[in-house]
């Protein structure tokens, strides 16, 4: 078994942090079913802005805003107006075609990606 990437929204711009909620990441959720995450799974963040890394679980944000907020702690490393990127990974015996996407400034649907060279 290994883990290998499902899920990646690549170059996603962080449009609130707030360090008042409980924790996690909300994500619009055209974007989040457009990728496969599920609401409370786990998902690596990068910011390509800082470096900072992180896991947290996913919160479905309002259809069709754009909204990715860092919420909690995780606010204190990733900051509103990063630009981030979100992983989701599944563990499996078997090579599975991740879906990776690119979004505009306003997180905003691309295209697709291709990461995996024919895996």
């Amino acid at each position: 078994m290994r883990w290998l990437l499902r899920s990646k929204i690549h170059k996603a711009a962080v449009t609130q942090a707030d360090l008042n909620y409980i924790g996690s990441i909300t994500i619009d959720i055209d974007l989040i079913e457009r990728v496969g995450i599920w609401p409370g799974e786990k998902v690596l963040v990068v910011s390509n802005t800082s470096g900072a890394r992180l896991e947290t679980y996913v919160i479905a944000g309002e259809r069709g805003t754009g909204q990715i907020t860092m919420n909690g702690a995780a606010a204190h490393l990733i900051h509103a107006g990063d630009e981030i990127i979100i992983m989701g990974f599944e563990l499996t015996d078997r090579q599975i075609d991740p879906k990776v996407i690119l979004v505009d400034e306003n997180n905003r649907f691309l295209r697709y990606l291709s990461e995996c060279n024919g895996c």
